[in-house]
């Protein structure tokens, strides 16, 4: 700044008023401290100048898989809504593993974040609490905190599960398959607390050979699904708990003899191009990322208050795999 203020011959405070956008400097002494600046190749410090404001006008995101399509307008809305409060955002894959969540949250906070996003993948988030207790504004969202209070923004999984299995008895089906995820999500446990509901709601009785929870590995998905197609009385119809499940059962169910209804959770790329189109519980990840981002803006302006839980709806899109009716 000294060199700036000797080149364009005026004083220290000037150029900081200049580099600010302050008023009180006429238009021709800033086009000269400008020149002086292009000229040197000054770059305003903006880590020292936030910092001397107590910010550092960045948020962490913590995902459980960048590379998941779900995440990506996710992540995309909360960096829209960032970059609205000039804020950037650094992001992160958990890979669903509690040891890795927690190492990227703590070096976000190491790098002194204003607040985080996280997408829980442990179920202790105490880790977080001196953080918190720090002014680190924490909102959790697809799933809850973990042994902690905080604010938190889901959708509503057993609610949306019910609509689709609902939906599948409407078309005739009594023998209906769950296939989730690795039960110790909560996002799964609920999808699979909404299929049990509805199927009692609509008095039909659940075998155990009729679900299965674990990891969404292609290998896995295709041996349950195969079997529960067998048998004498196999089921006539599925919901499946997520997006990489419903992908691996539209490819064992193109290869299968007969027309199996097909209803999942979260919509994909092209299912309303596949024939028949993929009817699924669609949920907004968008509106996720947005409302969770916003929380966290709200605040970090100040606003107080006990930790808020917003819960926002699925809703079904009917597009021929759910409505196709059973053929025995």
């Amino acid at each position: 700044m000294k060199d700036v203020a000797a080149r364009a011959g005026v004083g220290l405070k000037t150029v900081s008023r200049v580099v600010n956008e302050e008023a009180g400097v006429t238009e021709t002494t800033i086009a000269r401290v400008q020149a002086a600046i292009d000229a040197l190749g000054f770059r305003r410090n903006d880590s020292a100048r936030l910092l001397r404001k107590g910010r550092t006008a960045s948020i962490g995101l913590v995902l459980e898989d960048l590379a998941d399509p779900f995440y990506a307008p996710l992540s995309r809305a909360v960096e829209e809504v960032a970059r609205a409060h000039a804020n950037l955002l650094f992001t992160g894959s958990s890979a669903e593993d509690s040891a890795r969540e927690q190492e990227l949250v703590l070096a976000f906070c190491a790098r002194r974040v204003d607040g985080l996003i996280v997408v829980p993948a442990s179920d202790d988030h105490r880790y977080l609490e001196p953080e918190m207790a720090a002014g680190v504004a924490t909102v959790f969202v697809d799933r809850p905190a973990g042994q902690i209070t905080a604010d938190e923004v889901l959708t509503d999984n057993a609610g949306g599960v019910r609509e689709g299995v609902a939906h599948l008895v409407a078309h005739g089906h009594r023998r209906i398959g769950f296939l989730g995820d690795r039960p110790h999500i909560h996002t799964a446990t609920e999808r699979l607390r909404g299929y049990r509901e509805a199927m009692a709601a609509a008095a039909l009785p659940v075998h155990d050979s009729w679900v299965s929870m674990g990891p969404t590995a292609p290998d896995r998905v295709r041996s349950e699904l195969e079997r529960m197609l067998a048998g004498p009385e196999p089921v006539t119809a599925l919901f499946v708990g997520n997006n990489r499940i419903t992908v691996t059962a539209v490819r064992v169910l193109a290869r299968y003899g007969r027309p199996v209804a097909l209803v999942g959770f979260d919509d994909f790329e092209l299912a309303d191009l596949l024939r028949p189109g993929i009817s699924v519980i669609a949920q907004d990840p968008a509106l996720l990322g947005r409302t969770a981002a916003r929380l966290l803006f709200r605040r970090l302006d100040g606003a107080a208050g006990p930790p808020h839980r917003v819960e926002l709806s699925g809703h079904l899109i009917a597009r021929g795999s759910g409505e196709i009716p059973p053929t025995h």
